[in-house]
């Protein structure tokens, strides 16, 4: 007995640009793919494989120790100042380490971009699913580090997972548009590891934010990393750690004007990728 199956080839003007946000749910096994092949090849061949995700913040976490808070002594509210330091990177290497994949994310994948029709936002976002993994695995450190240092994190915790999801919105956001202008301009492979690495001293990673005079704060506010690192001690420190809200709400709605843009500006773009590769 034979079956016989009949497919129906439809083509339809603009079908790309109406289906593209439900094309995300049809090609998720391709996400789900990519992340794998990104977590798989991340670490291969190398000698100490995925400790290097944690030994990168223990190591930074150990010079700004040493440098802020032994040599220039700078105030810590109390908390060991391992843990303030460490409660900073953990959102600080999510963010950093997404916007580095996801600015070469789109050329690195060229073979595949040239072959078939995806929507091309699956690339960058399945980086950021990759540096999501590694967060959880310093996340793991920090809870050491309390054991150790015999702190109690406070029950502000509870709302961390919303703090993480405004850095995994910041990482998108800026790498959305890092990973498009590094298409045409291949500047942006030496632009971006440049910025990361000047944002690691200019974000309140090594010290807290409130050593910033109240006059400036606002402004120094416009860093969206600012809200999303004070909104992760808030949460974890408790105790007399205070939000800046003024700050916080100009973070906030900055990193929903950069995922828009940044999404809109992708989504422009996307079409002459395949040409310009």
């Amino acid at each position: 007995m034979t079956h016989k199956f009949q497919h129906t080839l439809v083509i339809e003007a603009g079908r790309e640009e109406h289906h593209y946000w439900a094309d995300l749910w049809r090609y998720r096994e391709l996400f789900f793919f990519l992340s794998w092949r990104d977590v798989l090849v991340r670490y291969k061949q190398t000698v100490i494989g995925v400790a290097w995700s944690v030994l990168r913040p223990v190591l930074t976490m150990v010079v700004f120790s040493i440098i802020f808070g032994k040599l220039a002594k700078l105030p810590s509210g109390g908390v060991p100042y391992p843990i303030l330091v460490f409660t900073a990177m953990l959102p600080w290497q999510l963010f950093a380490g997404s916007l580095n994949d996801c600015s070469g994310s789109v050329v690195a994948s060229a073979g595949l971009i040239t072959k078939v029709y995806f929507p091309r936002v699956i690339i960058p976002a399945s980086t950021v699913i990759v540096n999501l993994i590694d967060f959880f695995l310093s996340f793991v450190i920090l809870c050491f580090l309390m054991v150790f240092y015999h702190f109690i994190p406070s029950w502000r915790i509870i709302v961390l997972p919303a703090f993480l999801a405004l850095a995994v919105l910041s990482a998108f956001g800026v790498g959305l548009w890092a990973s498009a202008l590094n298409v045409k301009y291949r500047d942006f492979r030496y632009i971006v590891p440049f910025l990361t690495q000047m944002g690691l001293y200019i974000s309140p990673v090594g010290f807290s934010s409130n050593i910033i005079p109240e006059k400036w704060r606002l402004l120094y506010s416009a860093n969206p990393m600012v809200g999303v690192i004070d909104g992760f001690r808030w949460a974890i420190i408790g105790g007399d750690v205070n939000l800046y809200w003024p700050g916080f709400v100009l973070s906030v709605a900055l990193t929903l004007l950069v995922l828009f843009t940044g999404l809109r500006h992708f989504r422009k773009m996307e079409r002459d990728f395949a040409d310009i590769i």
